[in-house]
């Protein structure tokens, strides 16, 4: 059941990321990402009774669940900011696939910390976690802003690395904490809501510091932010529940395919195209998985 969870975990979140793309096109990134975790925190307020309820978070357990909630929700705001970062300056072709080989820290933590994996889970993995800087690297985006002619531009080759590689240190430490820290101290559906009330207020405050404008989306493009909202914080609750079914390792790399399902959905309603270097990377991650739930 948990790798049935990591997968619809990879499923929701490549969805969000779809939505996304039209939402921060109408409104921005910043924006985007502030009322999508407010659209998300308001709907899991009012869904909590019918969700498990606070868990420890208000059941006079003290400050460590809310601690170690708040951090999580920082080294996610973190980032997806560093992520949002590396994709503005630098080339995609090479930031996408740094920021995407973040499982590899969550599974060399989780290894240290005592998981232990078999031989075909952790060949699955490894051709999961190519599969997925496959697919990553051979995205393009139209008309890119930030080409790069290799003879005469070697230096713009390291635009934006700095901040993908921070990305990818922050969610690996982030999922690896997920797995054996917060979730077994605060719950699963209320580390969501933690999560998601501290990634508001950072992303605000990034905002005001940034002299960015706070104004709410229109009606016209509300029903964008809702859907990245509904979707991303759904993809948040199953990896929480996966982790408390199945290994850390396993559920972390599993929701990692979400890049994978944003590049089929938008290749099936969008008709962008796929390349031969992406299928390779599908093909791979389908392999993966298949020997991962064994």
């Amino acid at each position: 059941m948990g790798i049935l969870y990591g997968l619809l975990t990879a499923l929701s979140w490549g969805s969000a990321d779809l939505f996304a793309r039209f939402a921060t096109r109408k409104i921005g990134t910043l924006r985007t990402m502030l009322y999508m975790q407010l659209t998300g925190f308001v709907l899991l307020t009012l869904a909590m009774r019918w969700l498990g309820g606070w868990g420890h978070l208000g059941d006079g357990s003290g400050w460590r669940p809310w601690a170690w909630g708040i951090l999580a929700g920082l080294l996610n705001a973190s980032g997806t900011l560093a992520l949002y970062r590396s994709f503005e300056i630098g080339k995609l072709s090479i930031v996408a696939p740094l920021s995407a080989s973040y499982p590899v820290l969550t599974l060399l933590l989780s290894m240290l910390t005592g998981e232990r994996l078999t031989l075909a889970r952790f060949v699955g993995i490894a051709l999961t976690i190519t599969g997925v800087i496959l697919v990553a690297r051979g995205e393009t985006v139209p008309d890119d802003a930030n080409k790069i002619d290799a003879a005469t531009q070697r230096g713009k080759k390291q635009l934006g690395v700095g901040w993908a590689l921070l990305a990818a240190l922050a969610f690996g430490v982030m999922f690896w904490l997920l797995g054996i820290r917060v979730v077994p101290i605060v719950g699963g559906t209320p580390a969501v809501w933690i999560i998601r009330l501290t990634s508001f207020f950072f992303t605000a405050l990034v905002i005001l510091i940034a002299g960015s404008s706070l104004a709410p989306p229109s009606k016209k493009d509300s029903g964008w932010i809702l859907g990245v909202g509904l979707l991303d914080t759904g993809a948040w609750v199953f990896n929480n529940l996966g982790m408390r079914l199945e290994q850390v390792s396993v559920v972390s790399v599993l929701a990692s395919l979400y890049g994978a399902v944003t590049v089929g959905l938008a290749a099936v309603i969008l008709r962008e195209p796929v390349s031969r270097l992406q299928w390779v990377g599908i093909f791979s991650i389908f392999v993966g998985i298949i020997l991962i739930s064994r």
